[in-house]
């Protein structure tokens, strides 16, 4: 069976639509990936996420590994069984959170030594345990170990931390092939880094290829640089990674910062925003965000979004209803919100991949933009 097949079917300018196929089934690309932090995409079943039409989830390395633990997670049979996914999962290398949410860290060489967020036990995220914690996990794409720099830094931080992930990507690759059989049914990308420098991103570019990958992600971003410098990145970085591999934007985002970056050519994406703001009443539509917490909602009988064929637009779920679950913290206030804005989410992807194909991305991104900042509220 195919390990790993991605195929370019249109072209739009920058832009690409086409096909990842895997042995766990095929990847419509431009894709968003709903992020499953703990083996659960908050709120939803498996089968509610899978009907929305998403085609590959987002597993978190750093959460599973301290709970359940990778380990456990392997008896029973790898994350798919766990969680009742059948179909591909990618995981994250750790990196992000190591760093970000982690106590007492300490960087070297080696790879980053830290104390757990939940109880304080200390631990040791090196390449080499990424690849291992991710193998147990059983995960279709794996995403090599690196090192991440919030942004605004001095350059001379961005490059050395731009080396160093280089060096990890090798350890990575190196790590990921020790395993034959996970290797032979899984695909590994490396991760571009170099802040806002295109001379940075270009040598890390050379240094990712020179290794081989079988996708591109570009790391570093989303991550308080601001819209405008992230799509003056993507502007160069898409195009110094090959062409005839996926590239894939970590963390990102909001829905026009999804279609920008397909403008400039990205074909995959991840990020928690649907998730977390349905859970915090915030609804995306073509209209923009809207809050249900809002009191001019509260006799509204309009569903969130009219065009949205999700279960909860398509099943006349009013305003008023998700305003009164909201505000009286139902959790299933929070279930729909959620299931609406994966729903629109999958949309929005199904909308932008027909549109590269028809040669009317131009015209279908113009349209979005300009009703989607109108932010209804």
């Amino acid at each position: 069976m195919t390990r790993f097949d991605f195929r370019i079917a249109a072209t739009d300018g920058a832009a690409r639509t086409g096909s990842i196929t895997m042995q766990r089934g095929v990847i419509r690309t431009p894709a968003f990936m709903p992020v499953g932090t703990a083996a659960t995409v908050k709120g939803l079943r498996a089968s509610e996420v899978r009907a929305a039409g998403a085609d590959i989830i987002l597993g978190n390395t750093y959460h599973l590994m301290l709970r359940p633990s990778a380990e456990r997670i392997a008896r029973l049979g790898g994350l798919h069984a766990f969680m009742g996914w059948d179909r591909p999962i990618l995981t994250d290398s750790g990196g992000y959170q190591v760093m970000s949410l982690s106590a007492l860290t300490k960087r070297s060489e080696e790879g980053v030594a830290f104390a757990s967020h939940l109880d304080g036990s200390r631990h040791m995220m090196s390449p080499e345990r990424s690849m291992e914690i991710q193998r147990l996990l059983g995960s279709d794409i794996v995403m090599a170990f690196d090192e991440l720099v919030a942004l605004p830094a001095p350059r001379e931080t961005v490059e050395a931390a731009m080396q160093r992930s280089m060096r990890w990507a090798a350890r990575s690759r190196a790590g990921f092939d020790s395993d034959a059989g996970h290797a032979g049914r899984a695909a590994l990308f490396g991760i571009q880094q170099g802040g806002l420098d295109e001379r940075l991103r270009a040598e890390s570019a050379a240094a990712l290829t020179g290794i081989g990958f079988d996708g591109y992600a570009i790391g570093g971003l989303a991550v308080g640089e601001g819209q405008v410098a992230m799509f003056g990145v993507l502007d160069y970085a898409t195009a110094q990674l090959p062409a005839n591999a996926p590239r894939y934007l970590m963390g990102v985002g909001k829905p026009d910062d999804i279609v920008g970056a397909v403008l400039r050519g990205v074909d995959m994406f991840d990020c928690v925003l649907p998730t977390r703001s349905g859970r915090n009443g915030q609804a995306f539509t073509h209209d923009g965000p809207l809050n249900i917490r809002n009191a001019r909602h509260g006799e509204d009988l309009a569903v969130l979004d009219a065009e949205c064929p999700c279960p909860v637009c398509a099943g006349g779920v009013s305003r008023a209803y998700l305003h009164h679950l909201v505000k009286s913290g139902e959790m299933l206030g929070a279930m729909l919100m959620t299931e609406h804005n994966i729903g629109f989410y999958q949309h929005l992807m199904a909308g932008l991949r027909a549109a590269i194909a028809e040669t009317r991305l131009a015209a279908f991104a113009a349209g979005f933009l300009a009703r989607y900042s109108a932010r209804s509220g």
